[in-house]
């Protein structure tokens, strides 16, 4: 498959703001790519070269793009910088230098998917002394061989600023419609997505096995499974009502969610975002080779940082220490973890998914070797608002979150990548007053003025429907921020800055500047209210508005552990202001 076929596929995407549209054209083009390349074509598409739990990324940065660009046109230097302050995008700047040199390449062989992906494979790959001078090299040559537009599109891959405005959702919705016959089959393709994390493998499967091969879909150890999550709710009653009268009601653990992967003696650790964190927890590595009894297995666990002095748990943050490449083991010692386990979706060749929660935690139960560091989550069957009233305040006190209570009955199992009912979050306060915070999106931003001048005054939040795959606004929020977030948000957004509103983000604001969905906050408010200009749940509360929260403030925490699919829901903030709603009416009546 030529490169240039591919490439204009991406000028047409790129060209609509059409979401329907845009599944069309993937359609298309997934339809006329061999199948034998059809998930590298896809991982290109949503700006990878493998999936991220591989951990090997392009991070070619701007200025060594620009030098490749330099070297791949003849143009000068001054050239090069005057075009990049001019047009502010890498690609623009490579597709408008190399036309001037287009009379010469016209013999050229032309580029062809395989050449354009091996060749990204290479400088992803290249480390050691010399690196650098390796990746701008292969780049330059690359881009050397490519037509104008070809090389628009390369390095915009290369810098991580592809911008298509394509997610892995909108993939799976153009294989099903391709392999499976329409998108009534699209719960199978997200499924087999669940079940691997891995969304170049899924399209694979499609085209060598049609549906029937993404209906057998199995799990991998090493390609982790895609989370699942909880809804959230304000008393125990409702909690009870909604699980049918009783549930496992677990320590919510304010640490790190891992995804512990175990065959034989190899350990390979997963984040919530299937980011590989095993280097950065060697400890962890160890705890489990002595401790899980199993052969092969997948579990689920938090780890909380502990005081080494007195064992304690300590907040989150404290985790951030681990986050380093360097002094590992000094980190190790200084920063120790313990280990809460509370799933198991795999044992020795068994997919326990789709049992029940109280078979899961039998066998969990059977296979953990419990010690000072290594537990399984503390946990009661609630089956009056009473005891898990009291239970919660118990965890409250041991410094958690709160509780999650579990369904246990028949249909309790383990929905990958899914949030519903069958996880219920009960956490410090849901009442009145906004005192629980949301994790939201950044989709915007606007200019700063006076002591913020340079910088953005404020930023464009939004929530995350799952089941229109949109972002809607519910806040513009400019408190909380410190001198130094200040100085550094402009610098962490712009790698996902494009020139018009997403096709994924709805708003009634206009920013001043774009955003792709990509960076969580957390944020706190003091109340959430009808807005006529947000969108998050337009029109589910009162016809022609939304919902806002009002004075919202940055808490200082960056979710880097969360992606954009991640954050709170729309329907959470829904049922947050509808809570808020029935305490103010209690209150009123003098209950």
């Amino acid at each position: 498959m030529l490169f240039s076929e591919l490439v204009s596929y991406y000028e047409k995407i790129e060209k609509t703001s059409s979401r329907i549209e845009m599944t069309n054209l993937l359609v298309e083009l997934l339809k006329a790519t061999p199948p034998e390349i059809i998930d590298k074509v896809v991982y290109l598409t949503v700006g990878e070269i493998y999936p991220p739990f591989v951990g090997i990324e392009l991070g070619v940065a701007d200025k060594l793009a620009l030098r490749a660009v330099r070297l791949a046109s003849g143009a000068s230097e001054r050239e090069v910088q005057e075009a990049y302050s001019k047009l502010g995008d890498v690609g623009l700047v490579g597709e408008k230098l190399l036309s001037k040199k287009t009379q010469a390449t016209l013999f050229m062989e032309q580029l062809t998917v395989q050449d354009v992906y091996s060749a990204l494979e290479k400088i992803a790959k290249a480390s050691g002394e010399g690196a650098m001078e390796t990746r701008v090299q292969i780049l330059s040559g690359l881009l050397a061989s490519s037509q104008p537009k070809e090389a628009k599109y390369i390095l915009r891959i290369v810098t991580g600023k592809l911008r298509l405005g394509v997610a892995d959702m909108t993939i799976l919705d153009a294989l099903s419609v391709l392999y499976g016959g329409g998108k009534e089959t699209r719960e199978y393709f997200e499924r087999a997505y669940n079940l691997s994390s891995d969304i170049g493998y899924v399209a694979k499967v499609a085209a060598a096995e049609g549906l029937e091969g993404i209906k057998k879909f199995k799990i991998t150890i090493g390609r982790p499974i895609r989370p699942m999550l909880a809804e959230r709710l304000s008393s125990p009653e409702e909690i009870l009502e909604k699980l049918g009268g009783a549930g496992l009601a677990e320590y919510k653990y304010d640490g790190e969610r891992m995804q512990i992967h175990k065959s034989g003696g190899k350990v390979i650790i997963f984040s919530r975002r299937q980011e590989n964190i095993t280097s950065q927890y060697p400890d962890v590595v160890e705890m489990v080779r002595e401790n899980v009894g199993a052969g092969e297995a997948i579990l689920e666990c938090e780890a909380v940082a502990i005081d080494p002095d007195t064992g304690d748990m300590l907040p989150f943050q404290e985790l951030m220490h681990r986050k380093r490449k360097h002094d590992i083991l000094k980190a190790v010692e200084q920063y120790p973890v313990s280990l809460y386990f509370f799933d198991i979706l795999y044992l020795d060749g068994e997919d326990l998914t789709l049992k029940p929660l109280p078979e899961r935690r039998k066998r969990l139960e059977s296979i953990i070797r419990e010690n000072e560091r290594m537990k399984l989550s503390k946990s009661i069957i609630a089956r009056d608002p009473e005891s898990l009233e009291r239970f919660f305040q118990e965890a409250i006190e041991a410094g958690c979150e709160g509780l999650v209570v579990k369904s246990i009955e028949e249909n309790s199992i383990y929905r990958a990548g899914a949030r519903g009912w069958l996880w219920i979050k009960y956490k410090r306060d849901y009442k009145s007053e906004m005192i629980d915070t949301v994790d939201l999106v950044v989709v915007g931003a606007f200019h700063g003025r006076g002591r913020r001048s340079g910088s953005y005054g404020a930023l464009l939040m939004a929530a995350y429907d799952p089941e229109r795959d949109v972002f809607q606004s519910v806040c513009k929020v400019g408190s909380g921020f410190t001198d130094e977030d200040l100085r550094k948000l402009p610098e962490m957004l712009e790698p996902y800055k494009i020139p018009r509103k997403h096709a994924r983000v709805e708003t009634g604001m206009e920013a001043d500047v774009w955003f792709e969905p990509k960076l969580v906050l957390e944020i706190i408010g003091a109340e959430i209210t009808l807005s006529p200009t947000h969108r998050a749940g337009w029109g589910v509360i009162k016809e022609g508005y939304g919902l806002a929260i009002r004075f919202p403030r940055f808490t200082g925490r960056y979710r880097f552990d969360k992606s954009p699919e991640d954050a709170t829901t729309v329907k959470e903030i829904v049922e947050m202001y509808k809570h808020q709603l029935k305490k103010i009416t209690a209150e009123q009546a003098g209950v």
